[in-house]
């Protein structure tokens, strides 16, 4: 399954079945390397939120896992966003930008290699973000992030959406290695990138944008 550039898509993270997150980004490209989306600045978004409001990083996880949920829409208040999902991989590469547009660094995503889908009037690609990530900065040197809240969940196997801590680090250092060595994409491959000026942002989350996950 290959999207169109430019059409717009949702990425959307899934955990155990529900919906974490939702994004809806502009196909950049689409070919044997991998998915690259453009997330705009405003886009309309999802998050999952407990019913008191607040987002799973702003509670402890034992609050967290024995709340009730429920989405809650806003706009993506950050730079623009590039991702990259290499095909087959388990992670995807992001590009930060600061507040003037300018690259800064890239974020190293962990996650389940993306399902697609297709629905005719929408399309998507869903994932299991594994929570643990690196930070490349641009002279490639490089940190691991949010360690401290990927091992707190993992003593809650019963309830954590990720099984195998041991494969998640595995894959986050091959990601550095390339990184380190400034193969792609850590090589200035879209440090540069503008969107097309006849992208535009959508007012609203597309119809379609909470359909069960096929995950």
């Amino acid at each position: 399954m290959r999207f169109e550039p430019g059409r717009l898509v949702v990425h959307r993270n899934v955990r155990r079945g529900r919906i974490g997150w939702v994004r809806p980004a502009r196909v950049v490209s689409d070919d044997e390397r991998g998915l690259l989306l453009w997330v705009a600045r405003d886009t309309p978004v999802a998050s999952e939120v407990t019913e008191a409001g607040l987002g799973m990083r702003a509670v402890p996880f034992t609050e967290w896992i024995s709340s009730s949920y429920r989405l809650a829409e806003g706009r993506w208040s950050g730079p623009p966003l590039l991702k990259f999902l290499p095909t087959g991989a388990a992670h995807s590469v992001w590009w930060f930008r600061g507040d003037d547009g300018r690259f800064v660094g890239w974020y190293v995503n962990l996650e389940e290699t993306g399902v697609r889908w297709d629905d005719g009037t929408l399309a998507g690609v869903d994932v299991v973000d594994q929570d643990l990530d690196v930070l490349v900065r641009p002279d490639r040197g490089w940190e691991w992030k949010d360690e401290d809240e990927f091992v707190e969940r993992l003593a809650f196997p019963e309830h954590y959406w990720v099984s195998d801590p041991d494969a998640v680090r595995a894959e986050g250092k091959r990601v550095i290695a390339r990184a380190e060595a400034g193969e792609f994409p850590f090589d200035g491959t879209w440090c540069d990138f503008v969107p097309p000026d006849g992208w535009t942002t959508p007012d609203r989350l597309p119809p379609g944008w909470d359909r069960r996950p096929v995950r």
